[in-house]
């Protein structure tokens, strides 16, 4: 894994790996143990960083390498703008997050949805001189983006078919219906009412349990859900959070979610 003269991890758990060079993360599960916490605390290098209040990664490694490194990129200012606002559901609404109208949501579609890294590495390498809406506009990345698009306009009518909401809480199960990587922000769009959201969902290597809440909720969002997700060995941000379950543990994921929306529902 660590095989370079000099290793980051971003945007992931910490590593006591010696090994490791660079690290930055944001979640408030950034630690497997306690043991990997203090390990941490103790470093004196001034490459391990992290900081939970921090809504993206992208915006804390920005902010880490104009403050202390005296290193800005202007030219990417737009970029780590939009990405502060995707990582930390900062939209101005739903309809901002679920109907795509931004090139940066539109290439969000195409970065979550493509399958492999060929895609997405070459949108990469097109953001260090290219602008948001001349990636989008290519053939060949309209050519990804439009069955994409038609997938996330099925999504939502079939979440809205799938999902019901009591005292708040939307709950939906989308085994069975091949929505990997849905758009996070639908049962908002369609519920705006809410305050949590409960889900279901499988693929090709998990079965995956999702909490989140409504970024633009009128009502306070009185729990932790990272801390809700831990109990069941997941994690997150106290905002949102997940469990991974095994391939075919779909009953024993169904359990934890429901009684996770039973929890929320108070």
């Amino acid at each position: 894994m660590f095989d370079g003269d000099e290793n980051a991890i971003v945007d992931f758990k910490y590593s006591t790996d010696p090994r490791l060079t660079w690290w930055f993360d944001h979640h408030q599960s950034a630690f497997l143990t306690p043991e990997d916490a203090e390990h941490f605390r103790a470093d004196r290098s001034g490459r391990k960083m992290y900081d939970p209040s921090f809504k993206s990664c992208t915006k804390y490694i920005a902010t880490v390498a104009r403050e202390r490194f005296g290193f800005d990129a202007p030219d990417l200012a737009d970029l780590v703008t939009w990405a502060d606002i995707i990582d930390g559901a900062q939209y101005a609404d739903a309809k901002e997050a679920v109907e795509l109208r931004s090139p940066a949501t539109q290439l969000t579609l195409v970065i979550e949805g493509t399958k492999g890294s060929e895609t997405v590495q070459k949108i990469i390498r097109k953001m260090r001189h290219e602008k948001l809406d001349q990636i989008i506009a290519a053939p060949e990345i309209q050519a990804i983006y439009k069955p994409l698009y038609d997938r996330h306009v099925r999504s939502i009518d079939i979440i809205g078919k799938q999902a019901s909401c009591q005292d708040g809480v939307v709950y939906f199960d989308l085994v069975g219906h091949d929505l990997e990587g849905h758009n996070k922000f639908i049962p908002y769009y369609l519920f705006p009412q809410s305050t949590y959201t409960v889900s279901v969902s499988t693929s090709s290597f998990r079965t995956k349990v999702s909490v989140g809440s409504n970024p633009w909720s009128q009502r306070p969002v009185n729990f932790n859900l990272a801390s809700i997700c831990e109990r069941y060995g997941g994690g997150g941000h106290p905002k949102v959070g997940a469990i991974s379950f095994p391939i075919g543990a779909i009953e024993e994921a169904r359990k934890a979610a429901k009684e996770i929306a039973t929890e929320l529902r108070g």
